[in-house]
């Protein structure tokens, strides 16, 4: 079976490492964090404020706010549209981002 970069014919930099919750995940150069949290396996990063949910990526394109995250301390980034850079920390996000 061929991978998808095999598919695309794609030859992208070398991969290089980010952290989420301090657990270190391999990114390659123009991904962002969706995509690389899915190519490690990960599927959901966030929680609902009222039932504790785990939500992840839904439209995939910047419309909806399921994908939200925190990035280097920024909460509420959109994984889909934020792209990762060497050493980026990302953290599972509980609610509203914000000590409530």
């Amino acid at each position: 079976m061929r991978t998808p970069l095999e598919l695309a014919d794609a030859h992208p930099g070398p991969a290089f490492t980010v952290t989420l919750d301090g657990r270190e995940i391999q990114a390659l150069p123009g991904q962002t964090v969706a995509a690389a949290l899915w190519a490690a396996g990960v599927t959901s990063w966030r929680t609902t404020r009222g039932e504790g949910r785990g939500r992840g990526v839904f439209c995939g394109i910047g419309v909806c706010f399921d994908c939200l995250i925190t990035v280097n301390d920024r909460p509420n980034q959109r994984a889909c549209l934020v792209p990762l850079h060497p050493g980026d920390a990302i953290l599972t996000q509980e609610g509203t981002g914000h000590d409530d």
